[in-house]
């Protein structure tokens, strides 16, 4: 006979890597009740119920046996499998789980577990916890003492904190990636020392310093082997930001239109569907604001977004219809759209959620909320706080237009 608590455990972690509910496997000798004290491990399976719940999950009645390294490894193989617009947070519950209640297990698999449940935070924009995870990982790669690991360790780290608004930690994280390389002769793939250093150009631009960020920016676009492609698009992205934050929206259209040409829906349909809500953002802070041209860009991906697509990029376009019906006038559909995406705003990167909480507030002071003008000094304190000058200056530039 299967043993408690290993059995229970096994089963919840069967049950939701099929994303089956305890409801689902219900049926006659078998209550939500009882299934649920299976899974606690406070009742004992017998054969007869092991039996039943294999037909139902369609299993061998092997499954059942706990084996925490095969465990761990399995859950780890299923999420791999995942496209992006297949993560649900029921993939990063089987992750969590099984790492929780995988023990004695090589610490290699762990890492490569902790890699891909950073990855299912990251597609769900759950960065918080994704920042938890990759704690995890840095911890683990350092007691390991492999060198590799410890770099791309950071590197994630960094592309975390950005999401974060932590510019400093992403700063410091890609300099210690780099570091590391130097030190151990550890060389880094050109994709992966490419995105660290847009990374470094993104904390760069956020600590205030548009100097350096363009100078680096400069330098990674001269390093480009080839203009098309996913990462040549991530380059031009980052270019186009970080000119549209200089006010060269000239050279910043020239190089959102490079990105946007670099990559065929066919080919990368998230990345492609990520480069039109971009370009539909940077057209609304050009000078003067292309909104035309944004509304395009929103329309394009919108059918897409409601069958295909990570969930936080449909919270991104309702935030940026939003805005974009603000800058149109329509105060009262810009409030309704402030409304619909008001539930998605954790999956937003930092300077987005700011970026939200200032439309929230500019919408309700032009409806007369009295309350609103206090809000916006908040968020501009807050953010002064943060140490991220060009997004104060930014939030200050929204709030001064928006009450002239």
């Amino acid at each position: 006979m299967l043993e408690q608590p290993g059995f229970g455990r096994r089963l919840r972690q069967l049950r939701k890597q099929q994303g089956k509910s305890q409801v689902d496997l219900t049926g006659p000798g078998m209550s939500a009740t009882y299934l649920s004290r299976l899974e606690s491990g406070n009742r004992r399976p017998t054969d007869r119920v092991v039996a039943y719940l294999a037909e139902r999950l369609g299993i061998p009645a092997e499954s059942f046996q706990e084996k925490p390294e095969d465990s761990l490894t399995d859950a780890v193989a299923a999420v791999d499998t995942l496209s992006e617009s297949e993560v649900t947070e029921g993939a990063a519950l089987v992750l969590a789980d099984a790492l929780d209640t995988s023990t004695d297990v090589d610490p290699v698999i762990r890492w490569h577990a902790l890699a891909q449940l950073a990855r299912v935070y990251d597609i769900l924009g759950d960065f918080p916890s994704q920042r938890d995870a990759l704690e995890r990982l840095s911890e683990l790669s350092d007691e390991l003492a492999r060198p590799m690991l410890r770099i791309r360790a950071r590197l994630r780290m960094a592309r975390c904190a950005r999401n974060l608004g932590d510019a400093e930690t992403a700063r410091r994280a890609v300099r210690e990636a780099l570091a590391l390389s130097e030190q151990y002769g550890s060389r880094i793939s050109t994709p992966e020392l490419v995105r660290g250093n847009l990374v470094l150009v993104s904390a760069e631009a956020e600590l205030g310093d548009l100097a350096e960020a363009a100078r680096l920016i400069d330098e990674v676009c001269g390093s480009l082997e080839r203009t098309d492609g996913a990462l040549a698009a991530e380059v031009f992205w980052t270019a186009a930001t970080v000119s549209t934050r200089q006010g060269n929206h000239a050279r910043a259209l020239v190089f959102l239109r490079d990105a946007l040409a670099a990559v065929e829906s066919r080919d990368n349909l998230v990345l492609w569907i990520r480069l039109r809500l971009v370009a539909a953002s940077l057209s609304m802070q050009a000078m003067p604001p292309r909104l035309a041209e944004a509304e395009s860009y929103l329309d394009g991906v919108e059918p897409l977004l409601k069958v295909t697509g990570p969930l936080r990029h449909w919270h991104e376009l309702l935030f940026l219809k939003a805005k974009l019906a603000f800058h149109q006038g329509d105060v009262d559909r810009a409030a309704a759209l402030v409304t619909e995406a008001e539930g998605g705003v954790k999956t937003l990167s930092y300077r987005d959620q700011i970026r939200f909480e200032v439309l929230r507030g500019v919408v309700a002071l032009k409806s007369g909320d009295a309350d609103a003008g206090p809000r916006l000094r908040e968020i501009i304190a807050q953010v002064q706080r943060a140490n991220m000058p060009d997004l104060a200056a930014e939030v200050w530039r929204t709030v001064a237009e928006s009450t002239l």
